[in-house]
């Protein structure tokens, strides 16, 4: 039995006479002095070779079976799976899967009402037109709830309860209706490409063959990737099958349900964190009883327990939000090929700007490749060019220099919309004390504190904590000398209201969007051309479409790019290209400006020379030339806890025992460059492996190898995206 927690492995228990139990089914068993849901599982004893004999005598019963549908093979294999390559605890990756207890319980049933097997005009109660109505309503009709009777009929629920004491109604019990309705796959889409077409054919072909592949759908943006997989997702539909979509911002995803809707006339089922508990156990449940066909999910979707999944798509596939840093640390994108592939069914990864991990399994046979070359429609890609900010800096305590303004100015003045990105949410990201140079930090955190002047608060981006503005400097007491340090999209709302006082503007960035309704909302406003200039963070940069946006311009597109992170370069590209690619959509032309100190980076350089395959070729060149990921192997070890010396102690012992072996090479112990993070000091060790070579052995045995106290953790980091 594997219990939703983080304990070793399985537990044994006796399944009493008459109780059936198959591997997937859920149940409720004891354990201490409680009582918790569980899962029968395959023996892991079993599995490894072992003998599998217990002492039955020890052994407690199982307490009940659950009214839930099984868990399916495909996905208790992908739990076994991710608990073996990230080396995390079987239990604590079940529990991503079991995480809406309520759902393993059946809905309560709901009272509903029909016709009485008499005679009404028989009967001594007397008929008011208003109990006619009723009649005549549920004189063909099913058995309904009072409260629909009553609204179709024109009168109160009491009037139907009162029927139903008076004989002329039966109340029965029914099973609630799920208000999942089934996509239709035969409703008349856009008219596609000749690209398109063929893409979108490719992609049946793999849905009806039934077998697992991989698939990169690879399409500048405007391409129409999305009307392309829709034809994957007919394709299962088709079939009796459903389809997963992982999208890595589920809160921006309003115009992607309204063309979902316009091609299946319903939406999707949506799963993400923002759901009430109500709507996340429906969900689950209807997910489960195969009654929801289709779901758009962020990653924790991918542990939906979807009885005949038939395709699995990845949007945006290259973007970071698909790594979960905490608890399980995993990367959503890769596990999904993991579960199609346990699954025998396809996935198609898409995007524009393809991860270096996805271009290397293309090149290397492991994945199939689809190419859309051509905007839809016939639109242009958008002119990219850089501004030299050494050539043209702007005015002192401004943020846009003279071209960007100038552009500006003549994009409002045609009637059209802009964008101004700058991947920094608030005010400022620093606060300095002009009199003695102190830094406002985060007490928790090696973070400084970024300022959020809307609020009035200075708020740690890492950890949460947040204190009102001070008046005085909380170090040498000076009054008022507390200045703001380089721009945030708050300071930048600022300058612009400045200079365009009456234009109408908008700041879009995840602390300013307050969920998916207030997304849509902002969306609808944008391209409904209510504003005309966006202001925004990342979050604008991933697949929207504002047929009148026509400018884009790049605060700071040098930001990131500094740094050793591996994949800086990569990330930047993507994400600049991305934001670039809101840019002249449609009939108008498009055209991005990048403001930037070091145009002559072969990242800016290709984005303006419009290369992406050459950057794409020169950034695996380098890393294949320094065996670094895809054509190498990094796990990281990251130790932490709430004492500085016990962490260092156990850091230096994981160092001293660090694995040996032809390639292998450990780096570390170092701090983290968060060397404090939520109240815990952080060091790290870095291991570096050829390709070829399993590293989940030698991390096992490493970390096994130190005795670490109960106040320090060790979290395991296979194939890490964050050196933070």
């Amino acid at each position: 039995m594997l219990l939703p927690l983080p304990l070793a492995g399985a537990y044994d228990y006796r399944a009493p006479p008459g109780m059936a139990l198959v591997p997937g089914t859920f149940v409720r068993v004891p354990l201490g002095r409680r009582e918790i849901a569980g899962v029968v599982w395959d023996r892991m004893e079993d599995k490894e070779g072992g003998s599998g004999e217990i002492d039955a005598a020890r052994l407690r019963d199982v307490s009940e079976v659950l009214d839930a549908p099984p868990m399916s093979d495909a996905l208790r294999g992908l739990i076994d799976w991710i608990a073996a390559y990230t080396l995390a605890p079987p239990g604590a990756v079940l529990r991503m899967a079991m995480n809406v207890p309520a759902a393993l319980e059946p809905p309560r049933p709901i009272t509903a009402y029909r016709r009485a097997a008499v005679d009404p005009e028989a009967s001594d109660v007397r008929l008011t037109l208003t109990r006619r109505r009723v009649l005549a309503l549920l004189a063909d009709s099913p058995a309904r709830p009072a409260g629909e009777i009553a609204r179709e009929a024109g009168t109160g629920a009491s009037v139907v309860k009162g029927m139903a004491e008076a004989g002329l109604l039966e109340a029965v019990s029914l099973k609630p209706r799920a208000d999942f309705a089934r996509p239709d796959p035969e409703r008349v889409g856009p008219i596609l490409s000749p690209d398109q077409r063929a893409a979108g054919g490719a992609l049946r072909d793999w849905v009806a063959a039934g077998c697992y592949g991989a698939i990169l759908l690879d399409g500048v943006p405007g391409a129409g990737k999305t009307e392309v997989y829709f034809e994957a997702i007919a394709e299962a539909l088709r079939r009796g099958r459903q389809a997963l979509v992982l999208v890595p911002e589920i809160a921006l995803t309003a115009q992607w349900l309204e063309r979902f809707e316009r091609r299946f006339g319903v939406m999707p089922a949506v799963w993400h964190s923002d759901l009430t508990q109500a709507r996340r156990r429906e969900t689950w449940r209807a997910v489960a009883e195969g009654e929801a066909a289709v779901v758009v999910a962020a990653r924790s979707g991918l542990f939906l327990p979807f009885p005949d999944l038939g395709a699995i798509i990845v949007d945006e596939e290259h973007d970071p939000s698909f790594k979960q840093e905490e608890g399980v640390i995993y990367h959503a994108r890769d596990m999904a090929v993991v579960r199609a592939h346990l699954s025998a069914i396809p996935i198609v990864l898409v995007s524009a700007t393809p991860s270096l991990e996805s271009v290397a399994n293309v090149e290397a046979g492991r994945y199939d490749r689809l190419h859309l070359p051509a905007r839809h429609g016939g639109a242009a890609l958008p002119a990219i060019s850089a501004v030299d900010m050494r050539a043209d800096p702007p005015p002192r305590q401004s943020w846009l220099s003279p071209t960007l303004r100038t552009a500006l100015e003549e994009t409002f003045a045609a009637g059209e919309q802009a964008m101004l990105f700058l991947n920094r949410r608030g005010y400022a990201p620093l606060t300095l004390c002009r009199a003695c140079g102190h830094r406002l930090q985060c007490p928790h955190c090696t973070a400084w504190l970024v300022e959020h002047r809307l609020t009035g608060r200075l708020m740690c981006h890492h950890c949460g904590h947040d204190v009102a503005f001070p008046r005085e400097c909380p170090s040498c007491g000076a009054e008022d000398s507390l200045a703001a340090c380089g721009p945030g999209v708050e300071r930048l709302a600022e300058e612009v209201a400045g200079l365009w006082p009456d234009l109408r503007t908008a700041v879009m960035a995840s602390d300013t969007v307050g969920g998916p309704e207030a997304a849509q909302e902002l969306v609808r406003a944008v391209r409904d051309h209510e504003i005309d200039l966006l202001i925004g963070t990342q979050i604008v940069a991933k697949g929207h479409h504002f047929p009148m946006l026509t400018l884009v311009g790049v605060v700071d597109a040098d930001l990131g790019l500094a740094g050793g992170d591996l994949r800086a370069a990569e990330r930047t590209y993507q994400l600049l290209y991305q934001v670039a690619g809101r840019a002249g959509r449609e009939a108008r032309p498009g055209r991005v400006l990048l403001q930037t100190y070091m145009p002559e980076h072969p990242v800016l350089a290709a984005l303006v020379s419009g290369d992406r395959d050459g950057f794409v070729a020169a950034e695996a060149e380098a890393r294949r030339d320094h065996g670094m990921p895809p054509f190498g192997r990094l796990a990281a070890l990251i130790v932490s806890g709430p004492r500085a010396d016990e962490v260092d102690q156990v850091a230096r012992a994981l160092g001293r025992r660090a694995p040996r072996g032809s390639g292998v090479l450990v780096l570390g112990p170092a701090p983290a460059p968060l060397a404090l993070l939520r109240g815990r000091h952080r060091r790290r060790l870095l291991l570096k492996a050829p390709r070829g070579r399993a590293v989940q052995p030698l991390l096992r045995g490493w970390v096994a190898a130190v005795k670490t106290p109960a106040s320090v953790r060790v979290q395991v980091d296979v194939d890490p995206y964050s050196f933070l």
